[in-house]
């Protein structure tokens, strides 16, 4: 039996005359080898990394963000080495337009061959996005399982998804960015056809195999676009029961391995797991942090961003996303140790820009400092200098955070005897609390948010802001 391994995707495989579906989606931390045996089949090896090539081309013809660049080239062996594989070898090419057929020049392609051959590597990771015609072209020419740059980060996520909905985005994902690459898949397998190309026994009106995986992924995709709507529906609905009980959001963004995580964890004691990797953390998290003595707020963690992410990743996330265009705060967190800094912040405004959030308040937040002095970073006033891991700055953030959601103000009540349970709402939700007792009922003073004031709002006798 041949098996044809494709990027972790739930795949119908032939053998022996039977119909079969093979999962061969990688499990966390694991490692593969991917090696062709004499009859073109893929054998998997777990445990060892996975020696690739690296390549990429830059051309006139192309956009600023779709050329291949050292820093490009360099976040791409970061990214392999998240996936699980080794660097061998890097080959980038400028030239005047892409080769419509390999994308790369002739020549080039006859240098990654013999780069390949002699590096014993098993896979090609081109830093540009291919077409799936130019994916089978360098595969044939090369002789080694090619991928581009949005396969391999789609591969990362399905790596990191924990969550039941982060496995649905990323399903949908994957499917959708295998459907027109299914025709190079399967030449290993006889087709049927209506005349003379089939085996005997074989010939008739039927469908081919390559049409029947089609429908058999069209029909997944549409079952996983349905699921993500209720998913939707389910986010639209707790969105409503926040804003009904007054609790105001906060979501951090930025660019991948800038240190949401960590700064959530420094701020709200979330416990989740950090590391330095691309895409460490992709399921969202949120945690309560109080920003001032009468202030809470809900802080939630974000999947990060990068340069080139795959458009259907971006409109699978859109169920989790969306959430950013609703947030009442952005923590738009910079990794000030980084050198390509503000192309990384480009990234993150433009995607936010495409998600509609454009307009919802923000804090740039620079965070790392502990390796890079605030004086070193030239930015515009109004941004925040933190480090997450020694815990400098993050006071500072916390007032600036409650400077522009803090909404309380000084309000006085007056509250009958027989509702005189309330006053230890007061004391626990508000703050600055004075009591005087009348013959009639409880005068009191306390520094209510607007959430508080809203639940107490008929026994209000003066408000100051």
């Amino acid at each position: 039996m041949q098996v044809q391994f494709y990027n972790s995707a739930f795949l119908p495989i032939q053998a022996s005359g039977k119909k079969l579906f093979l999962y061969v989606a990688p499990k966390r931390e694991m490692r593969y080898t991917y090696i062709r045996n004499e009859r073109g089949g893929i054998l998997i090896n777990a445990n060892e990394r996975e020696k690739a090539i690296l390549a990429g081309l830059s051309a006139p013809s192309l956009s600023k963000s779709e050329c291949a660049t050292d820093e490009s080239m360099e976040e791409l062996v970061s990214l392999l080495h998240t996936a699980g594989g080794e660097c061998r070898g890097i080959v980038l090419q400028n030239r005047k337009d892409p080769d419509p057929r390999s994308f790369f020049g002739e020549g080039k392609v006859e240098e990654i061959k013999a780069l390949a051959e002699a590096e014993e590597c098993s896979l090609l990771v081109v830093d540009n996005e291919l077409s799936p015609s130019q994916t089978k072209a360098l595969e044939d020419d090369i002789g080694i399982h090619v991928i581009d740059r949005s396969g391999l980060i789609i591969d990362i996520f399905a790596q990191r998804a924990a969550t039941k909905e982060g496995q649905l985005q990323v399903s949908l994902t994957q499917y959708k960015y295998l459907l027109p690459r299914l025709t190079g898949m399967w030449t290993h397998l006889v087709r049927q056809t209506a005349s003379g190309g089939s085996r005997i026994g074989t010939r008739g009106p039927g469908e081919t195999q390559l049409e029947t995986d089609r429908r058999h992924i069209r029909r997944k995709i549409t079952k996983l676009e349905e699921e993500l709507e209720q998913v939707r529906r389910v986010r639209s609905t707790q969105r409503r029961a926040r804003e009904k009980n007054g609790v105001q959001t906060v979501a951090l963004v930025g660019y991948t391995n800038a240190g949401k995580s960590t700064l959530l964890n420094a701020l709200t004691g979330a416990g989740i797991h950090t590391g330095d990797r691309l895409f460490d953390t992709l399921d969202t998290t949120t945690r309560r942090l109080r920003v001032s003595p009468v202030k809470e707020v809900l802080l939630s963690d974000t999947v990060g961003f990068i340069r080139k992410l795959p458009h259907h990743l971006i409109e699978a996330f859109k169920a989790t996303l969306e959430e950013l265009s609703y947030a009442d705060l952005l923590l738009h967190v910079i990794d000030a140790s980084s050198p390509s800094w503000e192309e990384q912040a480009e990234v993150v405004e433009n995607l936010l820009n495409e998600l509609g959030a454009n307009a919802t308040p923000r804090i740039n937040v620079f965070n790392k400092c502990d390796r890079t002095p605030p004086s070193t970073v030239h930015v515009m006033g109004g941004a925040v200098f933190v480090s997450a891991l020694t815990g400098d700055g993050l006071s500072d953030l916390t007032e600036k955070i409650a400077s522009i959601l803090d909404d309380s103000r000084l309000v006085k009540f007056f509250i009958p005897y027989d509702k005189a349970s309330l006053i230890d709402m007061l004391y626990r939700d508000g703050g600055d609390v004075q009591i005087d007792y009348g013959q009639d009922g409880i005068a009191v003073q306390a520094i209510c948010t607007r959430e508080l004031y809203g639940r107490l709002r008929e026994y209000v006798t003066e408000v100051s802001e």
